[in-house]
């Protein structure tokens, strides 16, 4: 049961810190060239659409 307890606080703690890294992550900009990748995919896809 000690063993139980012990995993349940480490799966927490890994829980806990793969959150905050998330978080972290979310907060943070894209860079420019993925914008800038991002872009010239919605261009090909709306391209795509008018060349039926």
């Amino acid at each position: 049961m000690a063993s139980d307890n012990k995993k349940s606080r480490v799966e927490q703690q890994i829980d806990e810190n793969l959150k905050r890294v998330f978080d972290d992550a979310m907060k943070d900009e894209l860079p420019d060239r993925f914008l800038d990748l991002i872009a010239q995919l919605k261009a090909k896809e709306g391209a795509g659409k008018d060349g039926k």
